[in-house]
């Protein structure tokens, strides 16, 4: 099955703020962002089916890009960065932090989710896909989670996972 994952356009918080599962807003230019990405998700249609993380950042453009029914999922929302939500991240006081820096790939926020459970998330709902007899289908999402797809399809390894950070509106192409 083909999978093509969409990452919300950009959203209108100070740059280096780290807002996880905030249900933040989009930019100002959302509306060129957005057509540059329907424009580029014209080669991939049609798909049988359309997900979606449930913040909105993810839903406006689910709806701008013709799919207003996406189905919701919770295991698609970005990964939830606990007592650090919100906070610049130039700005945590948390001692933990250095932790994190030195292991985000293992070592989870304070009161929040490591990379390993979001993983875990995806890797369930990619599972559940998998049973699914779809052709294509189409998920908007979150940066971390276009990270643990990926990694999940075996494009590439933990260690060079997030050298491969779709950028915002960008898609990535998976088949399971």
């Amino acid at each position: 099955m083909e999978v093509v994952l969409v990452r919300h356009t950009s959203v209108d918080v100070p740059r280096g703020t780290c807002y996880g599962q905030t249900d933040v807003p989009v930019s100002d230019t959302f509306e060129q962002e957005a057509q540059v990405t329907f424009n580029e998700l014209q080669q991939f249609m049609p798909f049988d089916k359309a997900y979606s993380s449930p913040l909105s950042r993810a839903r406006k453009l689910a709806n701008f890009c013709g799919f207003p029914n996406a189905v919701l999922d919770n295991r698609l929302k970005e990964m939830y960065m606990g007592e650090w939500e919100m906070q610049r991240y130039e700005e945590i006081q948390d001692p933990r932090i250095e932790e994190w820096y030195a292991d985000y790939m293992h070592q989870p926020t304070t009161g929040g989710e490591g990379f390993p459970q979001l993983y875990q998330r995806v890797a369930s709902f990619l599972d559940e896909l998998k049973s699914q007899d779809f052709q294509s289908v189409v998920i908007f999402a979150h940066g971390g989670v276009l990270v643990s797809a990926g990694l999940y399809a075996g494009l590439y390894t933990e260690e060079h996972a997030w050298d491969n950070l779709v950028p915002f509106g960008g898609i990535l192409r998976i088949n399971i």
